[in-house]
């Protein structure tokens, strides 16, 4: 199965670049396409997600919220990789 990671991010934030850190790391070990949105950009997506961002979606169900490890990530991936 393909993986697709949606990150939900906005500028000057911790969380959010170190959540980015954990991705890039996994990400040396597989392909992780990734698609990241500003929450700022939309008063809609900020409303939904400005309070808890990061957020990190994996193939569209919502897998993580403000902290994950590079361990986390991987367990998650793996799983979503059996699934059929």
């Amino acid at each position: 199965m393909t993986i697709q990671l949606l990150l939900y991010t906005r500028k000057e934030c911790c969380l959010c670049e170190a959540m980015k850190e954990v991705i890039r790391q996994v990400a040396t070990d597989r392909p992780l396409p990734i698609q990241e949105i500003d929450v700022d950009t939309s008063d809609e997506i900020q409303k939904e997600f400005g309070n808890e961002v990061p957020v990190l979606f994996i193939n569209g169900r919502k897998a993580f919220k403000y902290r994950v490890t590079a361990r986390e990530l991987a367990k998650r991936l793996e799983r979503e990789d059996s699934v059929p």
